[in-house]
């Protein structure tokens, strides 16, 4: 308990104070881009999108594949095909709700 009041100063220290205008500064800001990022990070976020896409793509490609070789005394292997069309359906669709889930939950 001590250690805790004996950093209270140093805290203290560290909360902004007014700047004159009887208003003291927002801790919620809104979110805004670094200088020159504008354009940077909208570009790398279209760009991983699409590499989801693809990737799902190849993904339900693979599980079809598996499903059809594994329907004649491969069992397991289909049934592996069949349980990986969960689990690309789930990546696509956490990749697709992202854009507006992180947003809401940050905001």
């Amino acid at each position: 308990m001590s250690s805790i009041l004996h950093a209270l100063p140093d805290a203290v220290a560290l909360v902004p104070m007014d700047k004159g205008d009887g208003k003291a500064p927002s801790w919620d800001a809104p979110p805004a881009s670094p200088p020159g990022m504008e354009s940077i990070l909208p570009e790398w976020v279209g760009w991983a999108k699409y590499m989801a896409i693809g990737a799902g793509i190849l993904g339900l490609i693979a599980c079809g594949i598996m499903m059809m070789v594994g329907r004649r005394n491969r069992s397991h292997l289909s049934a592996e095909g069949a349980s990986g069309l969960l689990w690309v359906l789930g990546g696509l669709s956490v990749v697709t709700l992202a854009a507006g889930v992180v947003p809401a939950i940050v905001t």
